[in-house]
């Protein structure tokens, strides 16, 4: 079983995470750590790795493949290097992290048979002085993009919580067969491609309780949204669900550029 972390710029938490999976690895729970850095100019990969995870830099793998393009594409570069016939992906910017975060997600992979594929729900707090008295407030574009967008193309993905968390675990197989969005898009897109390719009997969700990260600014979030919906506009396009009513075509150029499943890769 395999733990990856993606990260940018993630000195101040990345070394915590990274202890506790450390910790589960010495027990016998996981089998490897492994963070792939975006070249973080604050040091990410050196606190990463005296902290005990194999790291690795996100432009050496894959590198017929030019530039890497953002989280998703560091994602399905990482299958190319990671050991595990079970793949955990978590955030490296979490704050207070818990270990439940990989067992939790890792479980109904190993307990149940029939599931491939596992998402984390959970509170975010917007923070202290966020104006909201119920400890949520966080994960707005999730919110208010990717869940009603969802429910109204989408209606069988609507139970699942949270779409876009950067929380999720597969089995290897199933993630060498999905396209990858290579930036913000990924979540949204590997969420669609999982139903579509396994149904919801194969999917599973777990609450992982309370996930704190640093929160964008609500001047950043409209680029996100429109990530969002582009790239569930891509689906639905290629579904024939989508009419070309003048401009969509053009639009779905917003979707971010998809790398191919890795199972048509060489990675030799």
């Amino acid at each position: 079983m395999s733990v990856c972390l993606p990260a940018r710029e993630c000195a101040d938490t990345v070394g915590e995470i990274v202890a506790a999976l450390v910790a589960l690895r010495e027990a016998g729970a996981i089998d490897e750590v492994a963070v792939v850095d975006a070249a973080s100019p604050d040091g990410t990969a050196a606190v990463a790795e005296r902290a005990g995870a194999t790291v690795w830099q996100e432009a050496e793998l894959l590198p017929a493949y030019g530039p890497v393009l953002g989280k998703g594409d560091a994602m399905w570069r990482s299958l190319s290097v990671l050991d595990g016939e079970l793949v955990c992906f978590l955030d490296a910017d979490t704050q207070g992290f818990s270990a439940h975060f990989a067992t939790g997600l890792l479980g109904p992979l190993v307990c149940e048979p029939g599931v491939s594929f596992v998402k984390g729900f959970y509170r975010r707090p917007l923070g202290e002085g966020g104006g909201v008295g119920d400890g949520e407030g966080g994960g707005r574009v999730n919110h208010l993009a990717a869940r009603p967008a969802l429910k109204l193309f989408y209606p069988e993905l609507a139970g699942v919580r949270q779409p876009l968390a950067g929380e999720v675990a597969a089995r290897r197989e199933l993630l060498e067969r999905l396209s990858f969005a290579t930036g913000y898009g990924v979540e949204i897109a590997m969420l669609i491609d999982v139903w579509r390719e396994l149904g919801l009997r194969g999917m599973a969700q777990v609450d992982l309780d309370e996930h704190r990260n640093r929160h964008q600014l609500l001047s950043a979030l409209a680029p996100m949204a429109l990530t969002v919906l582009a790239m569930i506009a891509r689906r639905l396009n290629q579904e024939g669900r989508l009419v070309d009513a003048g401009g969509v075509a053009a639009d779905l150029e917003l979707a971010p550029v998809e790398r191919p499943p890795l199972v048509r890769v060489s990675v030799a």
